[in-house]
């Protein structure tokens, strides 16, 4: 049974005060009920309600500093009213000395995604968000696309049977690390009830938008990409914490933020710099196998977390530097920047500028979405999406339509308005791209 659509009663509404018949057929072919026309500014109504209650809501919780109020925020290409309002009521709690939107940005749970925000010997459990430690991973081989471009379709099908793919699903081939004999870091996280299901699920990619991408650069050598997080470890262990600091969650809602000398904030930090160790090793774990199915050596490498929050000096001040689906790009410091599963992909690194100093050094983690999963897949068909892959030579395993490329900006128009922060190093073609298959939701939330 299909859900009933959340702004329809308003979109027919906005409709009859226009004079149209909500009912009436607009478009080619048989069109679509004329009310759907006015479905996105019922959208932008609700999200606008939404953001006042929460301002509302923060406004009665424990008075900001005057030293941290109005803390400057800027703001790199255009976004939406209520992306800008979610990141605005973020930065209306605790120590907050600066924020960042990022050209990728939208919404997010309790902070937007895309965006940066530094503290104060503070950390924001909202901020850095459910999927602790996602970030992006690839590695160049030896390897010419030259020579396997005949296995290509063997390749990524082999892929998708050896990695684990899908929602709760344990790794078939058990992953050793020595980060499970850490027991140290295991206590002072509170998570050694979670060890052994974390044994078994390192190297897993999950769904969503996590993936293993196989591509080429200028020069015709192979990479390796791969994009997920910290699987059930960070979701736990984000659970856990949030509702220990009093948080919700939800989308708008006010961030948890805890005092890092707490014991809270300590045990939490600890939590989360464990599920970070935790998605670089499932990261590189899935990289090497992919590199052995597809033969050669790795001459290079480049790997970063995009949820996470690190300790940074900016301007001479000790901060926390909370990035929630944004990439670190100190001067000189490399990132791998996905566009989506039809488009290329970069190699870019920092550079310094006063625009690359007010971005926190800071840049985005992909192209952004410009419609969110449950309105790509009401836009859009199946049989574009093949044929927008077809017309790339992209050949693709699972993923479903809330992952189309037309439910995504263009990664060179989003990263033109992070000019002067950053460079391009290599421009990455897909030729396949493994997923989970259609139909699987990942509830360990990016």
């Amino acid at each position: 049974m299909r859900r009933s659509d959340p702004y329809m009663e308003r979109a027919r509404e906005l409709c009859l005060a226009a004079g149209v018949d909500p009912d009436s057929r607009v478009g080619e072919g048989r069109g679509q009920p004329a009310w759907c026309s006015y479905r996105d500014a019922a959208r932008k109504e609700h999200l606008a309600r939404e953001a006042n209650a929460t301002a509302s809501e923060i406004a009665n919780l424990r008075p900001q500093a005057a030293r941290f109020q109005n803390a400057p925020l800027k703001i790199f290409g255009p976004h939406e009213d209520s992306t800008v309002a979610q990141m605005r009521n973020c930065m209306a709690v605790g120590n907050v000395v600066s924020g960042v939107i990022c050209a990728d940005g939208h919404l997010g749970y309790a902070q937007p995604v895309g965006g940066v925000i530094a503290y104060e010997k503070q950390i924001s459990i909202s901020g850095v968000g459910f999927d602790i430690g996602c970030g992006n991973m690839a590695a160049k081989l030896d390897t010419r696309f030259d020579d396997i471009a005949g296995r290509v379709p063997t390749i990524i099908r082999d892929v998708a049977k050896v990695i684990s793919f899908g929602v709760g699903r344990a790794n078939v081939e058990r992953a050793e690390h020595d980060l499970f004999d850490d027991g140290d870091a295991w206590r002072e996280s509170d998570m050694e009830a979670y060890r052994q299901k974390a044994v078994s699920q390192l190297g897993t990619v999950g769904s969503g938008n996590h993936y293993v991408d196989l591509m080429r650069d200028e020069d015709g050598f192979v990479w390796i990409g791969v994009h997920f997080g910290s699987r059930g470890l960070g979701h736990t262990s984000a659970t856990r914490y949030l509702k220990a600091a009093g948080g919700k969650d939800g989308m708008h809602v006010p961030p948890a933020v805890v005092d890092e000398e707490s014991e809270l904030g300590r045990r939490y930090i600890a939590a989360m710099q464990l599920a970070g160790r935790y998605a670089y090793a499932g990261r590189e774990w899935v990289v090497d196998r992919v590199r052995q199915i597809i033969g050669g050596s790795v001459t290079e490498s480049v790997h970063n977390h995009h949820n996470y929050a690190w300790r940074e000096t900016h301007d001479g001040r000790d901060l926390w530097v909370v990035r929630k689906g944004a990439t670190p790009a100190f001067p000189g410091q490399k990132g791998f920047v996905g566009g989506s599963m039809g488009d290329d992909a970069v190699i870019l690194e920092g550079v310094d500028s006063p625009e690359a100093r007010a971005s926190l050094y800071s840049t985005v983690h992909g192209a952004g979405r410009m419609f969110g999963r449950k309105e790509a897949k009401r836009r859009f068909s199946r049989p574009e999406m093949d044929r927008w892959l077809n017309e790339r030579g992209v050949t693709l395993i699972g993923a479903d339509l809330d992952e189309s490329p037309m439910a995504y900006r263009r990664l060179p128009d989003v990263l033109a308005q992070h000019a002067g922060t950053v460079r391009v190093l290599h421009t990455l073609r897909p030729f396949a791209v493994a997923m989970a298959g259609e139909g699987e939701f990942d509830p360990w939330k990016d």
